[in-house]
């Protein structure tokens, strides 16, 4: 449920909770029901974005369109507004570090952030393995290190190391065979161990629609569960890769970049199942923080610093009227 006053526009009946509660302290016998399972061992949440990802497919009045996030709180207040999904991009998480998103953000630090998000939220996390950090066994690793810290989703792209955000300068990609390496050793990992939705970006549209074109035919038979065909263009363009894809297919819209800047009812009646929007958040702190800082300064020789949000409202948006209710519960006496 949203705690702000927009809802959120889309309804998915696969975000309903699939699991039964037991009587407190108790053991007992349950029966889960998990759709569209893929992989070894199953997982609750892959299951749950998996379904919802194929319920968007096949509907044109639904897409998953998703805030990316970057640490803990910004995935906390996300969810809190209503979206049924997090995705820990590459751009944002980066940004957290003061970095730009051009390769310098490892795996160890990815798997850091999605067990803090993981602690903090109840929907899917999908997560940006970029290129896997290395050769194919690489990314078999990354996915694998990523569905053991709480991933439902991971997405690994074919670009050259170090690689950079798909709308800045400077990008190139590897070979198409190294590419449907990555996503091969990527879809073993899932089908040998834990169960996490794979989905496959590719940039060589810098090399032309026809490459472009021809990775995602190779993903869609290597087995991924979506592709992500970045920087397209217009919304010509758009409409064709979703009509060619022949499986779930994701965008994103980025304020002022490459692609053509649609809505999300719009992406969804072209065939999209999910749209990020990787930009929005980072826009927001860098301007939030900057405006809050003159304002700050602007202050100290008038008077108090500016009320930005109420006392009580700070302490309930970081957790700590929850934090109270808990402590509560444990009081003891000496």
């Amino acid at each position: 449920m949203s705690a702000g006053n927009v809802p959120y526009p889309f309804h998915f009946d696969s975000l309903e909770d699939t699991k039964k509660g037991v009587e407190n302290g108790k053991t007992s016998d349950i029966t889960i029901s998990l759709k569209n399972v893929r992989g070894r061992i199953p997982s609750i949440q892959t299951s749950r974005l998996r379904s919802m990802m194929l319920e968007a497919h096949g509907d044109p009045t639904k897409i998953m369109a998703h805030a990316s996030t970057y640490d803990g709180l910004s995935s906390r207040l996300v969810e809190e507004a209503g979206f049924p999904m997090v995705f820990l991009a590459g751009y944002a998480v980066s940004s957290s570090y003061g970095l730009p998103d051009a390769g310098y953000i490892a795996m160890a630090e990815m798997c850091e952030k999605i067990r803090d998000v993981s602690r903090l939220v109840s929907v899917p996390i999908m997560a940006d393995g970029d290129t896997g950090y290395g050769s194919p066994m690489n990314v078999k690793r990354t996915v694998e290190s990523f569905a053991a810290a709480g991933a439902a989703g991971v997405m690994i792209e074919d670009q050259q190391w170090p690689k950079r955000c798909g709308h800045t300068k400077g990008k190139s990609v590897v070979s198409r065979g190294e590419a449907c390496a990555r996503i091969q050793a990527a879809c073993d990992a899932r089908n040998e161990g834990r169960d996490i939705f794979i989905l496959a970006r590719t940039d060589a549209l810098i090399h032309g629609w026809d490459e472009a074109k021809a990775r995602v035919r190779e993903y869609k038979r290597i087995g991924a569960d979506a592709v992500f065909v970045e920087a397209l263009p217009d919304r010509q363009a758009m409409k064709l890769c979703a009509e060619e894809a022949g499986l779930p297919i994701f965008a994103n819209v980025i304020e002022g970049g490459k692609t053509e800047n649609l809505s999300a009812k719009e992406l969804a009646e072209l065939g999209y199942c999910s749209v990020a929007y990787p930009w929005s958040l980072v826009a927001s702190h860098l301007k939030s923080i900057r405006e809050t800082l003159e304002n700050l300064k602007r202050s100290m020789l008038v008077g108090a610093p500016p009320m930005i949000l109420t006392y009580d409202e700070v302490c309930k948006g970081v957790g700590f009227n929850e934090y109270w209710g808990r402590e509560e519960k444990y009081k003891f006496s000496t």
